[in-house]
């Protein structure tokens, strides 16, 4: 699977509500706490699809479970540039439960369904471990110890 180290201009904003609200969630002490709410997060959108409408992270955890996302073959699309809803679908799968309730996300709120699986698919190819620094060349030198100071200063 292709790991993301940085995340889109375009979703950053939404992807740092997305991965905290998710975060928040996972508790090693009680495991299906996140399993749970997201199960509960999907039944007043199924009966109400536009329940989340300007909350694209929200509508991206009620939908998590009921979406499959071929990761591999979307990554080849490059999305550093944001794509269209035409180029992300054919790589979401909807669980049969979620039909019309993604049907109608599509039909009425396309922009924000196209970023809630961009969320979701960027959540699952992150790589949240911090970059190595590099090596550091150079010599550690004591400023206190040398007698290089400017005495007129």
């Amino acid at each position: 699977m292709h790991i993301e180290k940085y995340i889109p201009d375009y979703l950053t904003d939404y992807f740092s509500m997305y991965l905290e609200n998710m975060t928040s969630l996972t508790d090693p002490e009680n495991p299906e706490l996140l399993s749970t709410y997201l199960a509960n997060l999907f039944t007043p959108l199924n009966t109400t699809p536009l329940l989340f409408s300007g909350m694209v992270d929200q509508l991206a955890m009620a939908i998590t479970t009921k979406i499959k996302i071929d990761n591999k073959n979307l990554a080849l699309l490059g999305l550093m540039d944001e794509p269209s809803w035409a180029e992300v679908k054919p790589f979401v799968g909807v669980h049969t439960d979620a039909r019309a309730c993604i049907t109608e996300l599509m039909a009425h709120a396309e922009q924000e369904l196209k970023i809630a699986v961009l969320l979701i698919h960027f959540y699952k190819c992150y790589d949240a471990t911090p970059l190595k620094a590099a090596p550091d060349n150079y010599e550690q030198v004591d400023d206190y110890a040398s007698d290089d100071f400017d005495e007129n200063y």
